[in-house]
């Protein structure tokens, strides 16, 4: 939608709220295996998260834009 509007603002939106899902969903299956296992599987999501949270926040602190 951002690229039809020719909007950036509207492009990293739509690629913030993509990154929210994929993290939100890590962490659903990890807390429900956790819940109906008993694994120790909301660690192990939470393991899974950091290389995605410490990429995007390596590329904010450069000040990549989302066009990078």
């Amino acid at each position: 939608m951002g690229q039809e509007l020719g909007s950036t603002a509207m492009h990293a939106d739509a690629r913030q709220t993509d990154f929210c899902m994929y993290l939100s969903a890590i962490l659903l299956i990890g807390l429900l295996l956790n819940a109906s296992l008993g694994w120790w599987a909301d660690l192990a999501a939470a393991i899974v998260m950091v290389p995605v949270i410490a990429k995007e926040g390596m590329q904010a602190i450069k000040g990549d834009t989302c066009g990078d």
